[in-house]
């Protein structure tokens, strides 16, 4: 018992001796649809700001906030939501060469709709206004990047698990992301 609670002591001290913070920006572009049929990608774009707490060199923990733009369209009608994102991902960093890494990224997001338009022709529609979608949305990602020292290229895909509407086989959000960032 005690030796499990020494090492367990020697580990958690381990793990505060190395953490580091670091801040970052990113800025991508979305292709996005709706998981029901029908209906076709749309492009959009993200933006934002992130943190990566560092365990060690190999595990972290990265929330960000991002406003991303997300949605669908079919023939003459387009749907753009427009959601203000709080991805937290857990990652792996693997060395490929001096100052290069591998980042493997997964986990849960959570988002709330800030604005956004149906535009049927020439007519638009507010999005989450009165019997419109449902403004909080949630769901899991995963990604992969690339560091070359502080500038990063991502890849991120997003599955969301909160059905748009009340409706049975309301749609849910599909959105993948490419985008590029710097670190601080």
């Amino acid at each position: 018992m005690k030796k499990g609670l020494i090492f367990v002591l020697f580990a958690l001290v381990s793990i505060v001796s190395y953490s580091q913070t670091s801040w970052n920006a990113k800025v991508g572009m979305n292709m996005s649809n709706f998981t029901s049929d029908g209906w076709d990608m749309k492009i959009g774009f993200q933006a934002g700001i992130g943190m990566e707490y560092q365990f060690t060199e190999m595990w972290s923990i990265q929330p960000s906030l991002m406003f991303t733009t997300k949605g669908a369209k079919v023939s003459d009608v387009k749907a753009t939501p427009m959601y203000l994102e709080l991805p937290v991902f857990a990652a792996a960093r693997f060395a490929v060469v001096d100052n290069q890494n591998v980042v493997v990224k997964a986990g849960p997001y959570f988002a709330c709709g800030v604005a956004g338009k149906y535009k049927i022709g020439d007519e638009k529609i507010d999005f989450f206004g009165d019997n419109g979608a449902k403004r909080f949305d949630c769901g899991l990602g995963v990604g992969v990047a690339y560091e070359i020292g502080r500038i990063f290229f991502d890849l991120t895909g997003e599955f969301g698990l909160t059905k748009l509407g009340d409706a049975d086989g309301s749609a849910k959000n599909m959105n993948f992301t490419i985008g590029v960032g710097y670190k601080f």
